[in-house]
């Protein structure tokens, strides 16, 4: 029961799509990598820019190594963008620095899903460390069924983690489509390669949402099977 259940055909499916999500979203960043902005800015330009029209004057851009590694930390309240983000002038560069200054944004407004978010954190930082080894006694030592109903309940959290940050994300890459069109960022032309960027940014979050959603089931059916074969 432990290494075969039917929720496994399911969950390697949403495996394979969170493969070809992560391979997606590093082909479009590529992709419209090498397609310029019409305006000529920079990510970090881009990012500085709609940061000030928001009146958030006091949240600094940063460079930081590596790729698509670009984030908004809430508690240090930065803008922090990949070095390929940060000084380029692309499609790719200015959608993505728009997107987390879409979280600073949140941040600023009290986005109800943002601040749910933070709230959960620290639960669900320690949830998701307990849940594994829980999960994995509650099979190793199923005369103490209790171990692996509570191991669901802490999987459970984190789950709930990932399916609250779903509209985070989209509500960010929402918020930045639309200010970079007010903006003048990009032209209406350009908005396309912007949606396809954001777009398959948001695909990987959806993939690992639905493997976590997917494994929740296969624990919770297992959990029931047993007791009901009490």
């Amino acid at each position: 029961m432990l290494f075969f259940h039917p929720m496994d055909f399911l969950i390697i499916i949403a495996f394979a799509l969170s493969l070809w999500a992560s391979f997606r979203v590093r082909g479009t960043f590529n992709k419209w990598s090498n397609v310029p902005v019409y305006s000529g800015m920079t990510g970090a330009q881009a990012a500085r820019r709609m940061l000030d029209a928001n009146g958030l004057y006091d949240i600094p851009v940063e460079a930081v190594r590596g790729t698509l590694t670009d984030h908004y930390d809430p508690m240090a309240r930065v803008v922090r963008l990949s070095e390929p983000v940060y000084y380029e002038s692309s499609i790719s560069a200015i959608s993505v620095a728009c997107h987390e200054v879409g979280h600073a944004i949140q941040h600023k407004v009290h986005y109800p899903m943002l601040v749910a978010r933070h709230h959960m954190f620290p639960v669900v930082n320690f949830a998701s460390g307990v849940a594994p080894l829980l999960i994995l006694a509650g099979f190793l030592f199923q005369q103490i069924p209790w171990l692996l109903g509570l191991g669901i309940i802490f999987f459970a959290a984190a789950v709930a983690f990932q399916l609250v940050t779903l509209p985070v994300e989209f509500n960010a890459s929402s918020r930045a489509r639309d200010l970079m069109i007010s903006e003048g960022f990009i032209s209406n032309q350009e908005e396309r390669g912007v949606a396809k960027v954001l777009n398959a940014a948001a695909l990987t979050y959806v993939a690992a949402a639905l493997i976590s959603v997917l494994e929740l089931l296969k624990y919770i059916m297992i959990f029931t099977g047993r007791n009901s074969d009490d």
